[in-house]
């Protein structure tokens, strides 16, 4: 065979590979100038819980999330943003917040997503749901295009993605053993403390099975004393580390905190954005990093490798979302060395489909961008 036959063979096979089986055809050059402009769409949707949530903050049996439809010619990205009432965030104040800026993404060019989110995040104070919902949107957008999967545009393999827990919310002794037996295919629980029944909560859990736990007490524990105590007590119950034991503000007792026990301490809301985590550093031992705190994917990649860099242990967690929001975030936890990404296996009424979970492991879909699809297609092949 000619070296000029030989090529034109392999160039022809190498295009019908490319990208998981989406044919090098359908891919967009990143360089292109795009001449359809981009249509932002936004949707309020209700997410009804399998069992009503409760923390040391709040108790709900049913969350309002804002999704995104960003449709570019004949390409649609979504996002998902999961406000949080802490930060003073809704679902209307999330669906305002990307609506004046509308225009601003009518008029970039969707492949310019850095320059669009950086703009977006200099126009908008606050409203971090909001733009991690754009961002996702964008992000699956350009995977899309690309024709591969958002894990393989970052560089990662998804064979390295970790175990995720499954959380247990704060509820009475018997349906706390109820949950846990729901748990059963998951190899690590989370359970969630912070009050006075701490100790009641890990007994009950504790009667019905021998998992390794970790423990996150949402900022509940006012006293250093007591966090030591309550801490120093759950090591002895088969606890890997505690999640922000105490205030986020509460850095210098925090600080004295870990000095006196031997359980990881793991900051979530004193970490919220990448300014955060050089300070955290002689005070928390690692970080969970959340999209819907930061800002989106792209802002959790930033987060990651600070953290990394510093030595600390990174960790992916999310809020209560569906198949969006939390595919998005595993699509990045190959990366880190824990996840807390169970946020949609909490509702009975996700309307998507992608990451799934078999025996605790996180397993990515191989489509497009997130590779999410319509709960009602997944069985059809999708949209």
């Amino acid at each position: 065979m000619k070296r000029r036959e030989w090529l034109r063979r392999t160039s022809s096979a190498a295009a019908l590979t490319l990208g998981g089986g989406v044919t090098a055809m359908t891919q967009e050059k990143p360089g292109k100038k795009t001449t359809t402009a981009a249509t932002l769409q936004t949707e309020v949707m209700r997410l009804k819980l399998r069992h009503t949530w409760t923390t040391v903050m709040s108790s709900s049996d049913y969350r309002e999330n804002l999704f995104v439809r960003l449709r570019c010619g004949d390409v649609t990205g979504r996002g998902e943003g999961a406000p949080i009432v802490r930060y003073h965030e809704n679902a209307d104040s999330a669906r305002r917040a990307l609506e004046s800026v509308s225009q601003l993404v009518a008029a970039t060019d969707p492949w310019h997503f850095e320059k669009l989110m950086s703009e977006v995040f200099r126009r908008i104070s606050g409203e971090y749901a909001a733009k991690a919902a754009l961002d996702i949107s964008l992000m699956d957008m350009a995977g899309r295009r690309l024709g591969v999967p958002l894990y393989r545009y970052f560089g990662l393999d998804p064979d390295d993605t970790p175990v995720t827990t499954y959380s247990i919310g704060i509820d009475t002794p018997e349906m706390t053993r109820q949950k846990v037996r729901e748990a059963e295919q998951f190899p690590v629980l989370k359970i969630k403390v912070g009050l006075q029944s701490d100790e009641e909560t890990i007994a009950s859990v504790r009667s019905v099975t021998k998992k390794p736990l970790r423990v996150d007490a949402n900022e509940g524990w006012k006293d250093k004393e007591e966090a030591v105590r309550k801490i120093n007590w759950l090591e002895t119950q088969g606890v890997e580390f505690v999640e922000q034991p105490m205030p986020a503000s509460m850095l210098e007792e925090t600080r004295w905190v870990r000095s006196k026990v031997h359980l990881p301490i793991i900051a979530d809301e004193a970490c919220l954005h990448p300014t955060d985590i050089p300070r955290l550093v002689n005070s928390y031992d690692g970080v969970n990093i959340k999209l819907m705190k930061c800002g989106g994917m792209l802002e959790a990649f930033r987060m990651i490798q600070i953290a990394r860099s510093l030595g600390m242990k990174t960790m992916l967690g999310c809020m209560i979302e569906s198949s969006i929001g939390v595919t998005a975030a595993a699509h990045l936890s190959p990366l880190v060395d824990y996840a807390d990404l169970d946020g949609n296996l909490l509702i009975a009424n996700d309307p998507f489909s992608g990451v799934r979970v078999e025996k605790g492991k996180l397993i990515l879909p191989d489509g497009p961008g997130l590779g999410v699809m319509r709960a009602a297609d997944a069985h059809v092949g999708g949209e």
